[in-house]
């Protein structure tokens, strides 16, 4: 991700965070079976961030690239770091804090959502939203995880109170003392985790979820990961009554008919 102008005015963990879709974006699409042909496609990537992936679906050729995200500060940056340093794709490229509900537009050709299903509360509705608005054969390619019950899926929450990553510590600390510790650290009320921007939908919902949607299930697969822990854990999830808190992440194709 080259870069085409002086960075001064972003925040450095901002444009660090950017930076990381050098590696983790090429690694979703190599974990569902490599890049699709992007040359010319109207696509829209849901909880985009600070916006790499939409960069890179830009820079491969897509016509048209919607960013969507709940976070106001992250859409900020996507549009300074767009008009900064990739003012060449300002025309082909737009960033919105907006609820894909309230999107008054349709016809994608293609759509990704990376690490952002499991912030959806709502994940059923928001896959109906979707579904509306994409082209009959366009397919909605996701990573979903951590995953809640799977060792971190608290998102570091009990990390930042104690200043170490306990695998699972979200579901054997006390979920009263670990709400109110993070509600004093945030400086607002949280009474569940889901306050916090976690669904905590467990493993069995999502499969639910994802082949009752109306869309077709071309591709399904949890722990997908070459790192030697995430091949153990998919071991270990082969046993039923142990897949529910050794699955850490989930790959999706689903393609609309």
């Amino acid at each position: 991700m080259a870069e085409h102008a002086p960075t001064a005015l972003l925040a450095p963990e901002d444009v660090a965070y950017f930076r990381r879709g050098e590696w983790e974006n090429p690694r979703f699409w190599n974990r569902l079976g490599g890049q699709p042909d992007l040359q010319g496609k109207k696509v829209l990537d849901l909880g985009c961030g600070h916006g790499s992936l939409c960069i890179d679906m830009a820079r491969a050729g897509a016509q048209r690239v919607v960013g969507l995200d709940l976070n106001e500060r992250l859409i900020r940056f996507a549009q300074q770091n767009l008009q900064l340093n990739y003012p060449e794709l300002a025309d082909r490229v737009e960033f919105h804090y907006l609820d894909i509900a309230h999107l008054q537009e349709g016809d994608f050709d293609l759509m990704t959502s990376k690490d952002t299903f499991e912030h959806v509360m709502d994940l059923e509705g928001v896959l109906r939203e979707m579904y509306v608005r994409m082209k009959s054969g366009a397919r909605l390619y996701a990573a979903i995880g951590p995953l809640w019950n799977s060792p971190f899926g608290d998102h570091d929450t009990v990390k930042r109170l104690i200043g170490v990553n306990l695998p699972w510590a979200h579901l054997i600390l006390p979920q009263r003392w670990v709400l109110k510790a993070t509600s004093r650290r945030i400086g607002r009320e949280a009474h569940s985790y889901r306050d916090l921007g976690m669904n905590m939908l467990p493993l069995r919902e999502y499969r639910r979820i994802a082949y009752n949607s109306g869309f077709e299930v071309e591709f399904y697969r949890p722990n997908n990961s070459r790192h030697p822990v995430m091949r153990l854990f998919g071991l270990v999830a082969h046993m039923p009554f142990l897949s529910e808190w050794f699955t850490g992440n989930l790959y999706w194709i689903l393609r609309k008919p």
